[in-house]
């Protein structure tokens, strides 16, 4: 029970990587504030793994709206008194094997509002309450292809590299201040929608990895868990991949 007693806040908490990091500050006794752009998918899992609703506020917010982030803040800080705890992990894939000069605008600006700037915006308002606690650690989601490029996909692997950049900058910036802000780059991950990809899809994105196997949900939570506890005390700024291999190459 490394979390009891702290309040963390996930975003894109309804599905995929979101839910089960949900699940595993739960499960280590986190106070949980579950956002979404869909309210029904954060209710959903928030009444399964805490059905009395003791330790778990479910709130719609969109990360590209700066008013619904702030929003989700402050009514985390009246709910449980403070906010220790964020990981930034909303985002969008956006369109794939599309060549940056045809790219839309109206594709490009959904998945870098969404994916970096919506990661910006919820930073501007964690940090100030965690300042006020006097603590905090902070993780956001990149991705394996932050770290490298990606043909196909040119607003996605912009915006996750952009995300390592602003990780960065915001450690540095918090460095003497126990705020910490770390980085994690997943390669593909099993979550359900792309598990529905069927087995050709996830064969192919098995087979990019090293290991040849897609990670698990678990797996990619449990490492977002460590950079939260204070076993990863002098940590910051780092960028942490789990992608078998994949950035190796």
């Amino acid at each position: 029970m490394e979390f009891a007693g702290k309040v963390a806040l996930v975003t894109g908490a309804g599905a995929g990587n979101g839910e089960a990091i949900a699940e595993r500050l739960y499960a280590d006794g986190a106070l949980l504030v579950l956002v979404s752009r869909r309210l029904e998918t954060v209710q959903a899992v928030g009444e399964r793994i805490d059905p009395q609703g003791e330790r778990v506020l479910a709130l719609e917010a969109d990360v590209r709206d700066p008013e619904a982030m702030e929003h989700a803040v402050t009514l985390a800080v009246e709910r449980f008194g403070k906010l220790d705890l964020a990981v930034n992990n909303a985002g969008v894939t956006g369109p794939a094997g599309v060549s940056v000069q045809d790219i839309e605008l109206d594709a490009w600006r959904e998945v870098i509002e969404t994916d970096l700037t919506g990661v910006f915006y919820s930073m501007k308002y964690e940090i100030p309450a965690m300042l006020d606690n006097g603590a905090g650690a902070i993780v956001n989601i990149s991705s394996a292809n932050g770290l490298v490029g990606l043909a196909g996909m040119g607003a996605y692997t912009a915006a996750k590299h952009a995300i390592i950049g602003l990780t960065r900058s915001a450690a540095l910036e918090l460095a003497e201040s126990n705020v910490r802000v770390c980085a994690v780059a997943p390669g593909y991950v099993a979550t359900p929608r792309i598990m529905e990809s069927g087995a050709e899809v996830t064969n192919w994105m098995a087979s990019q990895h090293p290991m040849k196997r897609l990670a698990s949900r678990e797996e990619v939570a449990e490492l977002v868990a460590y950079l939260l506890s204070e076993r990863a005390a002098f940590m910051t700024g780092s960028v942490h991949s789990i992608d078998g291999g994949y950035t190796a190459q």
